[in-house]
């Protein structure tokens, strides 16, 4: 399988959905407790986090550029750049 350039879009939704996690963590590691949001029920703690990981992830992605794709036939005639890879 040849090797395919990572997209801008597939980028940042990763990027983002590592810092929501990371940020997550640290707060229920600061605060010496996994229940670092006491205004909501218990129960629903886990829902909570994983929605808010799910959105900022789908957000960063939908915000995030595509990155160019060339047919090649534009590659042939001279009008783009062969892409990397």
């Amino acid at each position: 399988m040849p090797h395919a350039p990572v997209e801008t879009k597939v980028k940042a939704a990763t990027a983002a959905s590592f810092l929501v996690s990371l940020t997550i963590a640290l707060l229920g590691q600061l605060s010496g407790d996994v229940r670092f949001i006491t205004f909501l029920p218990v129960w629903s703690h886990p829902l909570v986090i994983a929605a808010i990981s799910g959105t900022v992830t789908f957000l960063s992605g939908w915000q995030a550029k595509h990155s160019p794709r060339y047919s090649v036939e534009t590659v042939r005639q001279g009008e783009a750049e062969p892409p990397d890879g």
